[in-house]
């Protein structure tokens, strides 16, 4: 019975609350905004969230060698938490407005893309551990290593298909990039600059 509660504890409960939290801190922030009459905040945060967006791309960048310094496990870390508070601040920017059609798709792209992340290190993360720890007992029991390879293959193969999952991730934010950066340009293009 531990496995279904080792489940439970570290994957589908952090990834529960840390959604909820978003889903309350979203809904926290833009009622606490109206209600100090500070609405026009609001407007702003979505400045410091999308450079946060930005500035967790560093990750990406590193990974893919385009970035040579950095340690990557701290850049992951930042990736992720960069990734989630500038959400929250572009959910909270975003509001409960419904006014015009641009915005509200790069928030949907932007949600979308945030639990594809999540997810996808939640499952990437638990199917690398069950390899690891099948490796490990077989190992125990005595098999050579190409026996032992021979018997994690096909678990291999699959860790290999939903590594692919970053094939599904990046087009989802290369939509949100595109549809923040058309939502960005009308912002300037019809601001009042009176």
């Amino acid at each position: 019975m531990a496995f279904p509660t080792a489940l439970w504890r570290e994957h589908i409960l952090p990834f529960t609350l840390l959604m909820t939290l978003l889903m309350v801190g979203t809904l926290a922030g833009d009622y606490l905004l109206h209600r100090l009459d500070l609405v026009w905040v609001g407007r702003y945060l979505g400045i410091p969230g999308t450079l946060l967006l930005i500035a967790s791309l560093t990750y990406s960048l590193r990974k893919r060698k385009l970035l040579l310094t950095g340690n990557p496990t701290l850049l992951l870390r930042l990736h992720e938490f960069g990734g989630w508070l500038g959400t929250l601040l572009v959910l909270i920017h975003a509001g409960v407005h419904f006014n015009a059609i641009l915005p509200w798709l790069a928030t949907v792209a932007m949600s979308i893309n945030v639990i594809s992340g999540m997810v996808g290190k939640v499952l990437l993360g638990r199917a690398r551990r069950h390899i690891q720890t099948q490796r490990e007992h077989y190992q125990l029991r005595g098999l050579s290593r190409p026996a032992v390879e021979q018997a994690v293959f096909w678990d291999a193969v699959a860790f290999e298909a939903m590594a692919q999952w970053r094939k599904v991730h990046i087009p989802i934010f290369m939509v949100f990039a595109t549809l923040s950066l058309g939502h960005i340009v009308s912002i300037f293009l019809f601001w009042g600059w009176q």
